[in-house]
């Protein structure tokens, strides 16, 4: 199975990335801190995830998701990046 990509498309300011934050509450997703443009991690369920840079590798493979951006969080488009389920089984 490949991953499920969902973009958040709406212009202004933060947008796209309100956009991606709500979609993650509505569906279950907890998000980590924002980090400049490195990735979000993305837990399902009501965890507390670090900002990317103080994820060691094995937090890294045990998260559900990420929440990425093209060249910042501030502009469109957002994407969030979930794992197929054997992934993170």
């Amino acid at each position: 199975m490949v991953d499920q990509v969902i973009t958040f498309h709406r212009e202004g300011e933060f947008e796209a990335y309100r956009d991606a934050k709500k979609w993650c509450e509505e569906n279950g997703y907890s998000y980590g801190s924002m980090q400049h443009t490195a990735p979000i991690g993305l837990l399902k369920g009501n965890w507390t995830i670090s900002k990317w840079r103080n994820l060691d590798s094995k937090q890294r493979k045990q998260l559900h998701g990420t929440m990425t951006c093209v060249t910042s969080f501030r502009e469109a488009p957002i994407h969030i990046v979930l794992k197929n389920k054997e992934q993170h089984s």
